[in-house]
């Protein structure tokens, strides 16, 4: 029996990638999925309206009923825009996540604006809410936000980047973060403080 003859086989080229046109790859290279950005902690905190917003304390209350207990959730946050506008809200729910939403609707209520330089506070104040109370005093650029908990939160949303900090009565987070505020409610401009007392703001080059 006569077999059939075999085509002798053919060696691949060495440089067969070179030889494959870029063209096959073109379509293949559009559906190479992309890196997402990174998005940092502190991002996270920003609501598309880039406002601020921190969780400053959230408290879980049981309550005891024939079958059992039933919890509880009230949360306390502050939001700001950065530049002088702050908002306390305080939210309760059976949840956590309804407890901050809560919070968050009654503090974006709540915004007011105050009286801040572009890095730190015009002058000294002391504010007061309950049992809290709290010292605010200016600093030098570069001394950064020296203070804790409720009342770094306030000037944090408030946009305060250099300010001395000190809370001299209760640590009911409630009472610290009111007091905050009130500190900053009791600030004055020069130009507001020059028109209480009924005189005019100096010219330059000329003695008041």
């Amino acid at each position: 029996m006569s077999s059939a003859p075999v085509a002798p086989e053919t060696e691949a080229p060495k440089d067969a990638e070179a030889a494959v046109p870029e063209k096959a790859f073109s379509k293949t290279s559009e559906f190479i999925p992309t890196a997402e950005p990174v998005v940092s902690r502190r991002d996270r905190t920003r609501t598309p309206s880039d406002m601020f917003e921190k969780v400053v304390f959230v408290n879980r209350c049981a309550k005891v009923v024939k079958g059992g207990r039933r919890f509880s959730f009230s949360a306390l946050l502050v939001v700001g825009d950065n530049k002088g506008k702050v908002g306390v809200g305080f939210g309760k729910a059976r949840e956590v996540a309804e407890a901050i939403r809560k919070a968050t609707e009654n503090a974006k209520k709540n915004l007011h604006g105050y009286h801040i330089g572009p890095s730190t506070i015009p002058h000294e104040v002391t504010g007061a809410f309950g049992g809290g109370k709290v010292l605010l005093r200016p600093a030098s650029l570069g001394t950064g936000l020296i203070a804790g908990g409720g009342v770094r939160a306030v000037l944090e949303a408030a946009g305060v980047k250099d300010i001395l900090a000190k809370s001299m009565g209760s640590s009911n987070p409630a009472n610290v973060v009111k007091a905050t505020v009130d500190a900053l409610s009791r600030l004055r401009t020069r130009s507001q403080i020059l028109e209480t007392r009924g005189k005019k703001k100096p010219e330059k080059g000329k003695d008041a």
